[in-house]
């Protein structure tokens, strides 16, 4: 039985998991729009790979490998269902559509071949692999989502990303009724923190005349990687003082 290396779903996790989102939205566009987008999505599925091997070949439990993993899922996620829009003209409702039924397919896949699809048993190689697809999955879901409220619906960013928190709002209550149990709500979660990390990125980053603030992509990627890294760093020293005799961290970030 390997350790399970998924930090437990904190407010610690929550918050590094919307900054990541963010990050991912500003540098994938930062990126594809002042390099060639071809070279540009391979190279960054390269280092998505090397990044996701690292993780996946670890023994134990690493703040900076595991978001890491997470950061480079945001980013390539974010180029992936762009790709599908820009270059192929695939509608966003369409890519809505595909990534949902994708989701639903690897949520079966993992029931059936791994049993449970709660976070804090992804304690063997086949349900970790299993819960990295589930996250690659809902970043391109999250993505298409949040394109399509803000283009398709005409919502814009900033309504967009407050729709987005009012949703995830109801998803605490539900929780907090029992209407939901706790691996659908994750779940649920996990996959409307994407577009509300990325409608609120948007909205800083883009022009005033497409509704924003106008800072750039480039300054809003930065910004978010300094606090990133700041945010990350700080879990891994919470998680080296609670290192336990015997050499086994108790993870709680």
């Amino acid at each position: 039985m390997r350790a399970n290396k998924v930090p437990a779903p904190s407010t610690s996790f929550w918050s590094v998991k919307v900054l990541t989102t963010g990050f991912g939205e500003a540098l994938s566009d930062f990126l594809v729009r002042r390099f060639d987008p071809v070279p540009t999505v391979l190279v960054t599925a390269v280092v998505f790979a090397v990044v996701l091997a690292v993780q996946l070949t670890s023994v134990r439990s690493s703040p900076w490998r595991y978001w890491g993993a997470v950061v480079m899922v945001a980013v390539f996620g974010t180029m992936a269902a762009d790709a599908a829009h820009v270059a192929i003209g695939v509608p966003y409702w369409a890519s809505t559509l595909v990534f949902a039924l994708a989701l639903v397919v690897v949520f079966v896949g993992w029931r059936h071949t791994a049993g449970s699809l709660d976070v804090h048993h992804v304690d063997t190689l086949r349900r970790e692999l299993w819960y990295w697809a589930a996250v690659a999955v809902t970043f391109a879901l999250g993505t298409a989502v949040g394109d399509l409220v803000a283009s398709s619906a005409g919502l814009g960013f900033l309504a967009g990303g407050l729709l987005f928190l009012a949703g995830i709002a109801g998803v605490v209550v539900a929780r907090g009724l029992r209407i939901l149990g706790p691996v659908a709500a994750f779940w649920a979660a996990y996959v409307l923190t994407r577009p509300l990390g990325a409608s609120f990125a948007d909205w800083v980053a883009v022009a005033p005349s497409r509704g924003g603030l106008g800072a750039g992509t480039g300054l809003v990627s930065a910004v978010l990687a300094i606090v990133i890294l700041a945010a990350v760093s700080a879990l891994a020293s919470g998680q080296r003082r609670e290192i336990r005799p015997g050499g086994k961290a108790a993870v709680r970030s």
